[in-house]
């Protein structure tokens, strides 16, 4: 199937699906409200085969180490299927499956399978990267781009994470946790018990943002935007926390948007 732009409806929500501009959701729209920052850089793009940075663009994996572009010198940012166009592989009125094949400058072989379906209160992304080669570490996240304002008060964050990744002056982690601090924030947080975030809009909209996953990102020092990045681990995670793809086991993650209106 091609790569055109997919729209799926529930109820009175609208997301818009981008399989050839990186898999990315580009909109959702709830009873008429955007709820994502519009832009070919924004809405919520999938996070595969690593999230956040990697350390000088560097992994190693065994005896071999293995050097990534460095889009966000000095380091490699956010894996490289946002960049590439993936494919439908089918579609209906409120659910589209999309493939993406790992290609150079990633060195291993393999699939990346993204599923998003829409409720008339939710909508719920799952992924999965395989392989019938070599094993290989990797990640999956997704990095949603929620509008810090709607048109009345600004979101309100609210979230209990159990420790916070203490932040370098590179921002990565040093690996040491920390009691959480107050924002803002371009920081990870541990959640053991599953990711669970909530953004609400005074008098609009509250968004509950879950991930059976332990690790979210968030970063809130735009003007414009708040980002929940739920994901499989923290920021240079290939190095530090690696999980390994093989043919018998591939790498799952999922996470729900939930939203309930004033």
């Amino acid at each position: 199937m091609s790569d055109e732009d997919i729209t799926l409806t529930a109820g009175d929500a609208e997301a818009t699906v981008r399989p050839g501009h990186g898999g990315r959701i580009g909109g959702l729209r709830v009873g008429g409200l955007e709820l994502l920052r519009q832009g070919d850089r924004f809405g919520c793009f999938p996070m595969v085969p690593w999230c956040g940075r990697i350390r000088e663009g560097r992994f190693r994996d065994g005896a071999t180490v293995h050097q990534m572009p460095l889009n966000s010198p000095p380091h490699a940012i956010h894996g490289t299927a946002r960049d590439g166009a993936w494919r439908t592989a089918r579609a209906s009125a409120d659910e589209a499956v999309l493939t993406y094949d790992l290609v150079d400058p990633w060195p291993y072989p393999g699939r990346v399978t993204q599923v998003v379906a829409l409720t008339e209160d939710a909508l719920t992304l799952s992924m999965s990267v395989e392989t019938y080669d070599s094993s290989f570490p990797a990640q999956i996240g997704w990095h949603p781009w929620f509008r810090r304002n709607l048109g009345g008060q600004d979101a309100r964050l609210a979230f209990e994470p159990a420790w916070q990744e203490e932040r370098g002056e590179d921002h990565l982690p040093t690996g040491h946790r920390i009691d959480p601090r107050p924002g803002p924030w371009d920081d990870c947080f541990g959640m053991p018990g599953g990711v669970d975030v909530t953004l609400t809009w005074p008098g609009q909209l509250e968004l509950k943002v879950t991930s059976p996953e332990e690790w979210v990102v968030v970063y809130d020092e735009q003007e414009a935007a708040v980002c929940v990045e739920p994901q499989t681990g923290p920021p240079d995670g290939l190095n530090t926390h690696p999980r390994q793809v093989t043919p018998l086991e591939p790498l799952e993650a999922t996470t729900t948007w939930a939203w309930r209106r004033a």
